[in-house]
């Protein structure tokens, strides 16, 4: 397995992979995949990135930012996929450290992600790689009609 910066041309196969985690309907409280020009707008450039595997996106990563605030500059919310027929085979894990890795270089102090309570094996995922969790938001939002809690994780990188 490779990791590789996310370009252009990945994003057909990142797109799927994202299809198919909006299938789980707990992966995410959005319910369309954006095109290529929406997607780059929302994720940050210098951390964004393919697992590959036999020259396929099995995965991806990537931060947006938590705030516009400059005062929250260093605080980033983390995303990550795995292809279904490539989950639990650990790429989740070297790609997650990975992006942790780049997010320190990149100057960020704070990742925090937003997971579905039901998503067991995302939070065990983010538990593994040194994310804890600070809180759960009840019933924060809908998805098809139904409330979800999220589990409100950190990891913290040290710089000072």
């Amino acid at each position: 397995m490779e990791i590789q910066q996310l370009k252009k041309k990945h994003y057909p196969e990142v797109a799927q992979i994202y299809s198919d985690g909006l299938d789980t309907g707990i992966a995410t409280f959005e319910t369309e995949v954006p095109d290529w020009k929406t997607w780059k707008k929302k994720f940050m450039k210098p951390c964004r990135f393919v697992a590959l595997k036999d020259n396929q996106v099995v995965g991806w990563c990537a931060l947006n930012p938590a705030s516009k605030r400059e005062v929250y500059k260093g605080v980033a919310e983390s995303t990550i996929y795995i292809a279904s027929d490539f989950r639990g085979q650990g790429i989740g894990r070297k790609l997650l450290k990975h992006l942790i890795i780049a997010s320190k270089a990149a100057g960020f102090w704070t990742l925090q992600a937003g997971i579905f309570a039901e998503n067991k094996h995302s939070i065990y995922l983010h538990e593994q790689c040194g994310f804890r969790i600070v809180g759960v938001r009840k019933r924060i939002a809908k998805r098809d009609g139904k409330w979800y809690d999220n589990v409100l994780m950190e990891h913290r990188n040290d710089i000072t």
